[in-house]
């Protein structure tokens, strides 16, 4: 097999050492799943991603998978994906073909021509209830979440506790195991209008910055009234764990039906290498 060249990226943030680590393996023909598995499972970051040619008529495909399996979405891996290619594909709009459908993502440029913010379009969710939410929320050591908790599926599931106050988000120490059935995060977030302060815990722990729950949160906030639809918010996470993070989120519609969902940030390139397998 030939050398499998990747990249590394740190996505949500505008500066090397932060955000959420992604690994890009640029070329993946020729890699069958056990291996793509396998070297996700080596680097063990949240995700990593394979870039293979188009089927549906994108840009490219793209199979992501975390160190135990193959995810259909995940927002971090799409944009610092399309970060990656787009320098040699010279291009400012990339649909990436996900799991979930096609995922279009669009790049805005310095002077210099380097991409610096990205926006994609991601799948609108599905939303039901959690039907009893009292265990959750007992193990997360909060009293009552400020908005109902319902469960949010675009690709990846993620569930949302709104909090009172940002200190409370910060203060957070859920019990051990809390997240480990499955793979659906748990969403905590305090603010208000357009500033957000979020932290995501998942079976292996706290996530620094979760794209495919930025989107849904927007359209949670805007279903239940505390941000207008079409407000863009503003949010902070990953502090804790010391790879501060800032995403951007956006939902169109209503509480009946959500038309639309963006998510957006930036990501820096900050290493290149190759395995030799």
């Amino acid at each position: 097999m030939p050398d499998l060249r990747f990249a590394i990226v740190d996505v949500f943030t505008e500066r090397p050492l932060a955000g959420n680590q992604l690994a890009v393996f640029t070329d993946a023909r020729g890699v069958d799943e056990e291996t793509m598995q396998a070297l996700a499972s080596e680097i063990g970051f949240s995700e990593t991603t394979f870039v293979l040619p188009p089927e549906r008529g994108g840009t490219v495909r793209v199979r992501i998978f975390n160190p135990d399996e193959e995810m259909p979405f995940a927002g971090h891996p799409v944009l610092g994906t399309a970060f990656v290619l787009a320098g040699p594909l010279q291009r400012d709009a990339l649909v990436l073909e996900t799991g979930a459908g096609p995922i279009e993502v669009t790049l805005e440029r310095d002077d210099s021509g380097h991409p610096v913010f990205g926006r994609m379009r991601q799948p609108v969710p599905t939303v039901q209830p959690v039907a009893d939410a009292d265990p959750l929320l007992a193990g997360l050591g909060v009293p009552r979440s400020e908005l109902p908790v319902e469960l949010y599926d675009n690709g990846a599931a993620h569930v949302f506790v709104v909090l009172s106050r940002e200190s409370d988000v910060a203060a957070l120490r859920p019990a051990p195991g809390l997240a480990r059935a499955g793979l659906t995060g748990i969403t905590c977030v305090a603010g208000s209008g357009r500033r957000w302060k979020a932290r995501m815990f998942w079976a292996r722990g706290e996530d620094a910055a979760t794209g495919s729950a930025a989107g849904p949160l927007a359209c949670h906030l805007c279903r239940h009234g505390l941000v207008e639809w079409g407000q863009e918010i503003v949010i902070s996470q990953g502090a804790e764990i010391g790879r501060p993070s800032t995403l951007y989120a956006r939902a169109e519609g209503s509480a009946e039906r959500i038309e639309a969902v963006w998510c957006g940030g930036s990501a820096v390139v900050v290493a290149r290498g190759a395995f030799r397998l």
